[in-house]
């Protein structure tokens, strides 16, 4: 019978207690290792370009919602374009090229023919086209004379006609506008060069063409960087670029006016003084928070605000709907005191101080709240957050100094224009074989950024660099 069989003695039961014991503390600390493991994948898979570094051609067919704290503020106009902006609509012109005259049939009504009769109204219709396009060649014929003395002298050819046979530089300026300009592949670019035009070219042609481009731009270049390092305000970047079938390095450095991107094996130091900017620059420079930037003492500091929004984003999103979370107050701060100084900007009189001190302790509170909620640092995503909070603390006045400072924007949104191209270029042509190619394909882009905020168009400056002649800033 069950009531027969012994019972367990206390000694027994008190080890199998310990046991069961040890064995709860161990699956506790297995499932809390999981839990922090499942938040961490969790996070990851709910970063997006709105909430992260990441750009927005990383978010596929589901982009984001648009961003709740959106420093664009309502003007209650309608989408599209505007009253009295210049618009780019096709237009007639008042003397054609060529006139076409079409005369009506027999008459409409009575059959009876119209030759002759009075003209009642014209009814003008306009086709903008082109003509067929055709390459025209130009023999330069170099004639030599001998004169009575028994010396013979031959002329001289163009500057830039060296060889018996070459491409014009309207043609290597589309080649290096298809190629660079609009990153199509050498390949793709030597077969539209053969199907618009009759050209056939190689893959080959195009990077002789494209390296001789780069090749001119050596006083361009000295002269762009010389600009920049002495600018009162300079943004910096760095993107990543596949070259050789490795990770490489894309740096920029950009005012409104100039454009400098080079590319080197290093993210770091080695790379930012490659791009030989701050290595001598004495003014303001707009950066993320990436560490190797505050190396750089001899120079001021503005961290972009668009980035610490975006993680600020990551941290109210892990929040329940409708609880009160450190980084919504935090964001908010710093919306708000971007709109103080945009709107004291624009009214041309001295920000609102008092206004500007509150959102400036809403700003350190939420800060401070959310270094105390994250103190325990008890894993990778945690202790993500609660440098983020050290940061906004320890580099208050570098993410605020557009507060005081209105020569400074508060975001390095146009360095990331501007580095974006190369992004776009690796998407629709993928990397590129070798590091001398990406420099020059750099060189290039700097070059034609820095042309298109002077004013000047791609096509136009390509072909004063194909003739030998590179646009200067200087000269615009």
């Amino acid at each position: 019978m069950p009531n027969d069989l012994p019972r367990p003695s206390y000694e027994v039961l008190a080890a199998l207690v310990v046991s069961l014991r040890e064995e709860l503390i161990e699956t506790r600390a297995e499932l809390q290792r999981a839990l922090t493991r499942i938040a961490e994948l969790e996070a990851r898979l709910a970063a997006d370009s709105g909430n992260s570094s990441k750009p927005p051609s990383s978010d596929g067919l589901a982009k984001p919602a648009p961003k709740p704290r959106s420093l664009r503020k309502k003007t209650g106009r309608k989408p599209g374009g505007q009253h009295g902006h210049d618009g780019t609509t096709l237009r007639q012109v008042a003397k054609p090229k060529h006139e076409v005259v079409h005369e009506p049939g027999p008459c409409t009504g009575c059959g009876c023919s119209l030759t002759g009769r009075p003209i009642t109204a014209v009814e003008r219709r306009q086709q903008f086209d082109l003509p067929p396009i055709r390459i025209e060649v130009t023999e330069h014929q170099l004639v030599e004379r001998e004169c009575v003395c028994g010396q013979r002298t031959r002329g001289e050819a163009p500057a830039g006609v060296d060889a018996p046979v070459q491409y014009g530089p309207r043609i290597a300026a589309i080649v290096v506008y298809l190629y660079v300009g609009q990153f199509l592949s050498k390949k793709r670019t030597a077969q539209a060069l053969a199907e618009l035009f009759g050209t056939p070219l190689s893959g080959g042609t195009v990077a002789a063409l494209t390296e001789r481009a780069a090749g001119r731009l050596n006083g361009f270049l000295a002269y762009v960087r010389d600009q920049l390092t002495g600018s009162e305000v300079v943004g910096f970047d760095e993107t990543g670029l596949r070259v050789a079938g490795k990770l490489h390095w894309v740096h920029c450095a950009r005012t409104d006016k100039y454009t400098l991107v080079t590319c080197h094996p290093k993210r770091g130091t080695k790379g930012i003084d490659d791009l030989g900017v701050l290595t001598g620059f004495r003014g303001i420079a707009i950066h993320d928070a990436w560490a190797p930037y505050d190396t750089y003492v001899d120079c001021e500091h503005q961290l972009c605000c668009a980035h610490a929004l975006r993680e600020l984003q990551a941290v109210s999103d892990s929040v329940p709907a409708g609880e009160w979370c450190w980084a919504c107050q935090a964001a908010d701060a710093l919306v708000a005191m971007q709109n103080l100084v945009s709107d004291a900007i624009d009214a041309n009189h001295g920000v609102d101080e008092a206004a500007l001190a509150e959102q400036i302790h809403h700003y350190k509170s939420a800060a401070l709240i959310g270094i105390n909620q994250t103190s325990a640092r008890s894993d990778k995503l945690m202790k993500k957050r609660n440098a983020l909070a050290h940061r906004l603390i320890n580099r208050q006045d570098d993410y605020l100094r557009f507060t005081r400072d209105w020569r400074v924007v508060p975001d390095n949104n146009g360095s990331e224009r501007d580095i974006r191209m190369i992004k776009l270029r690796q998407k629709v042509s993928g990397g590129l074989r070798t590091l001398t190619g990406a420099k020059q394909f750099c060189a290039i882009r700097s070059y034609l950024s820095t042309a298109a905020k002077h004013g000047m168009h791609f096509f136009d400056a390509l072909v004063m660099l194909a003739d030998g002649h590179p646009w200067m800033p200087a000269t615009a």
